[in-house]
């Protein structure tokens, strides 16, 4: 078992950047895929982006794609995620996953243990 802890949330403005990581102290984070989800007030858990567990394959949320980032730090085992040009649709809790079958998945419930979220609030 694994338990992540997201980090790096806050309140910005349309067209900033802002960065999250999410990061584990059970040294076999390194062997789970993770992924990022955010739910906004109302709304159901949307999927954001995920990665395997080497880092490799991103997959993104076409609403996302070429603006957000995944990459992975193995040696601190962190996840971090890059959110550019920043938009107020980007306004949710965002929350960490970890699945034990290495590869990124769309689908939550691939996902077993998740972090509490980390809030990001982008003001137009």
């Amino acid at each position: 078992q694994v338990q992540p802890v997201e980090s790096g949330g806050g309140v910005v403005q349309a067209g900033d950047s802002l960065s999250l990581s999410c990061a584990a102290s059970e040294p076999t984070f390194s062997h789970y895929a993770v992924g990022w989800f955010r739910q906004a007030p109302g709304k159901e858990r949307e999927f954001v982006g995920a990665l395997a567990w080497n880092g490799r394959g991103p997959i993104y949320a076409v609403s996302v794609k070429g603006r957000f980032t995944l990459s992975r730090n193995p040696f601190n085992n962190t996840v971090f995620l890059q959110m550019n040009n920043l938009k107020p649709e980007d306004t949710g809790l965002y929350y960490c996953a970890a699945s034990i079958y290495r590869m990124g998945s769309e689908t939550p419930r691939d996902y077993g243990f998740w972090g509490q979220g980390t809030q990001v609030t982008v003001a137009s």
